[in-house]
């Protein structure tokens, strides 16, 4: 009766989130909202003569309203280039090209289930976890994919199949920003702190691995404490499963395996080839001058289309050995298909990338930013407190906005320059905006994995709510959150840097 009343209680709580959440509109339309709320707003200010002094160079900027006639002709002659300008665009783009082949050619997918398919026994629950957290990597495929395999895994090894379905989307989602692979979520996250950032700093540039170090240690850390999670709480509480659905764990077939082989010997040699030029001395992807790999270099210059061929390669191969890419209109589809699944970002990049401009021209963002700076300077509050305090907040809209980008566009425009004048480097603002995107995930409503884990969930309880889910789930939320949290604080009082030139303080001038 009692965990009746928690499973209600947890149902009315998700009810409450959920109603709030669907009186959001689409976040393209957010977004339209948040252009015209931005021209309204830049004409009162403008009017009333709003100003904040630059602490920088102590030059007052002065609100524009962009409702003038000189700022609608602005707001029209320069809206393809705001589009067509927008610096990590055609990075995302590119780098989905790479990942999309892979995961259409069924490599992916075939990937992670011989990982967890060779595991032994005994580390089977560890493998799932590191599955799920580097599946990360191919965007939708660790969602989605993972949770059914785990489920039958699991079984096989005596447990309830909702630990393999709740561990493997915890992993997936609530460790979300951890890996140690960059990829489409380093891209989408950068395409908006860059823009932010040269608000104040128009030579501000950053890239892919300025969170890298702290992303790829956090990767086995919080896979020890996921499964700490699901051995102290997820295990005891779900119990043995009694159900009629048994385990059906077919195992890969042997033309799947080559082609997995051949595909995992074409990532070795392709890297094993850029090595070639980044390894030595006089290496052509060096700084010319210093010989740096990582200042001003060739290499980081090309990261993101070698890291897309680098996804692309295996995915070709694994195609055509496995026989998932017979003909050429296939390799077409594949990619199309791939590209197809971007449009929906690409549509709320060109009203992002006006608001962005908007809020750059009309000059609200520094003068919000300065004054938010000055007001949190004369409250004391910064450091922990300050990080612990925005990473509550990501994570409390995460709960009313599903998507990252969507929701990084909106605040990456006020906190990135705000906490840039408190003296503290656009890297360590966009890492804490993904810690609190990240432990929230598995509980939020708004992300359409939740429903198809219901689905999943349905298979072997059919009683099973989403109440049941979120149940299951917050112990993983609630954890996370800590383990973020504690591991950043260390971090941070090391001074370790966050990744490549990625420093927790702007450099000083």
């Amino acid at each position: 009766m009692q965990e009746k009343e928690k499973t209600g209680m947890f149902n009315r709580f998700l009810n409450v989130i959920e109603r709030l959440g669907n009186k959001l509109p689409d976040p393209i339309v957010l977004f339209i909202i948040l252009m015209l709320a931005i021209l309204v707003a830049s004409f009162f200010a403008g009017m009333a003569g709003l100003e904040a002094e630059n602490p920088a160079d102590g030059e007052t900027i002065q609100a524009v309203n962009l409702l003038s006639g000189s700022g609608m002709v602005q707001i029209l002659t320069e809206a393809i280039n705001n589009f067509s300008a927008f610096p990590p665009l055609g990075m995302v783009l590119v780098v989905m090209i790479g990942i999309g082949l892979s995961e259409k050619s069924g490599y992916f997918e075939t990937a992670m289930r011989r990982a967890i398919e060779v595991s032994p026994q005994k580390l089977m629950l560890p493998a799932i976890i590191l599955v799920g957290i580097i599946g990360n990597v191919a965007g939708d495929a660790g969602p989605i994919i993972l949770p059914p395999i785990a489920a039958m895994v699991v079984m096989r090894l005596g447990y309830h199949p909702f630990v393999g379905l709740v561990m493997a989307y915890a992993a997936s989602l609530g460790a979300f920003s951890a890996n140690v692979i960059p990829g489409m979520s380093e891209a989408l996250a950068m395409a908006f702190t860059v823009p932010a950032a040269q608000i104040l700093n128009p030579e501000y540039t950053g890239n892919l691995l300025m969170n890298y170090y702290f992303t790829a240690v956090a990767t086995l850390f919080l896979l020890i404490i996921i499964f700490y999670v699901t051995k102290k709480i997820t295990i005891p509480r779900l119990g043995t499963y009694e159900g009629q659905e048994m385990a059906n764990n077919e195992p890969l077939k042997p033309k799947e395996v080559t082609a997995l082989r051949w595909a995992n010997v074409s990532v070795v040699l392709t890297a094993v080839f850029f090595m070639v030029f980044v390894i030595p001395e006089d290496g052509i992807l060096r700084n010319p001058e210093t010989g740096s790999i990582v200042q001003e270099s060739p290499f980081m210059d090309s990261i993101v289309f070698i890291l897309t061929i680098l996804f692309f390669v295996p995915g070709l191969v694994y195609g055509l050995v496995a026989g998932t890419l017979r003909t050429s209109k296939d390799f077409g589809r594949m990619l199309s298909d791939a590209m197809g699944t971007m449009g929906s970002y690409i549509v709320l990049v060109f009203f992002a990338a006006q608001m962005l401009a908007y809020f750059n021209w009309s000059n609200l963002g520094p003068i919000i930013a300065i004054k938010g700076a000055n007001l949190l300077e004369t409250m004391n509050v910064s450091g922990i407190p300050l990080f612990i305090g925005f990473i509550i907040l990501a994570g409390l809209i995460n709960m009313m906005i599903g998507s990252a980008s969507a929701k990084w566009a909106i605040l990456a425009p006020v906190f990135v320059p705000m906490f840039m004048l408190l003296g503290y480097d656009p890297a360590l603002t966009q890492l804490l905006y993904r810690i609190g995107d990240s432990f929230s995930n598995p509980v939020t409503p708004m992300l359409p994995y939740l429903p198809l884990l219901l689905a999943f969930a349905q298979k072997y309880d059919k009683n099973a709510g989403l109440g049941t889910l979120i149940a299951a789930l917050l112990p993983y939320a609630i954890v996370l959150f800590f383990a973020w949290t504690l591991l950043l604080i260390v971090w941070y009082l090391l001074g370790i840097p966050l990744g490549v030139d990625g420093p927790i303080y702007l450099p000083e001038s």
